[in-house]
């Protein structure tokens, strides 16, 4: 089993110590010892779409967003993704573990979410968002801005603990050239990326509440309250499936949850993240 890195270092994310892919430190955390291993593989094939789709409670195998499957193993601690073509190392533990990380997440008792993460006030805000909704360009000038962020695709959530995600944004080619930020990679997945790397942040985080993102004519931060607070959850969670422990899941709901508005267009994004992190920093 070949580690993420030279050295002997313990290297992942999402909770995960990652072992198969050979990539550069920078683009993952350092995997606290209780961290549980998972090794990662690729099979290259012209049919790479299951017949079914499925998480039971050793196996899971499901279609990637990003194109392709992954069949997850839990007593062989495996992944085995199959792709029409081998991707790099760096495309390997970002974007696809995701989907990894939130099957292994569910099989022990964690929640996980389509979010990214942003440290404010001296906790993790999960960010939600339905697609289109600017999560990756929020978080890239965020981090543009000096503002750590832990994660861009996926957040796992272990009660009151947040996990890190890879060191990395992925961006569309309009956010990249408007924020000035981003290499280009070319087409990963299912669409053309420009990448941002994220310094190193702690593998472990107090989590303290969540942003959804919405658009509206004017930049506004209001508090979403009640039984709205666990639909915003259920709809951004990161597998259709029961939740593994639903009180924890309410749990999650009773923390604030603000709405950030504000209108299409680059032009108010500096000062609707400056209302944001007003908000979230006290």
């Amino acid at each position: 089993m070949r580690a993420a890195s030279a050295g002997g270092d313990r290297l992942g994310a999402y909770g995960l110590c990652v072992h198969g892919v050979d990539v550069s430190p920078s683009e993952l955390v350092q995997a606290p010892a209780h961290w549980p291993a998972l090794e990662l593989r690729v099979r290259v094939t012209a049919t790479p779409r299951p017949e079914l789709d499925y998480v039971d409670g050793d196996r899971a195998s499901l279609v990637l967003r990003s194109g392709g499957s992954v069949v997850v193993d839990r007593t062989a601690d495996l992944a085995t993704f199959m792709l029409t073509a081998r991707p790099s190392p760096s495309a390997l533990v970002h974007p696809y573990l995701a989907a990894v990380a939130a099957v292994r997440a569910h099989w022990s008792g964690r929640d996980s979410f389509h979010a990214g993460g942003f440290v404010a006030g001296g906790g993790v805000w999960g960010l939600l968002g339905d697609k289109g909704a600017g999560k990756s360009s929020t978080l890239a000038a965020m981090s543009r801005a000096g503002v750590a962020v832990i994660s861009d695709d996926v957040l796992i959530l272990d009660g009151d603990n947040a996990f890190a995600g890879p060191r990395s944004i992925d961006l569309r080619g309009d956010a990249a050239q408007r924020l000035g930020i981003g290499r280009p990679l070319g087409v990963i997945g299912q669409r053309e990326r420009w990448r941002l790397p994220l310094p190193t942040v702690d593998p472990e985080l107090p989590f303290r509440g969540w942003v959804t993102l919405r658009w509206g004519p004017k930049v506004v931060v209001d508090q979403v309250r009640g039984s709205n607070r666990l639909r915003e959850l259920l709809r951004h969670r990161a597998l259709r499936v029961p939740p593994p422990v639903p009180a924890a899941l309410v749990e999650l709901a009773r923390r604030p949850l603000l709405a950030l508005t504000r209108p299409r267009g680059w032009s108010s994004l500096d000062g609707a993240l400056e209302r944001l992190l007003d908000a979230t920093s006290g």
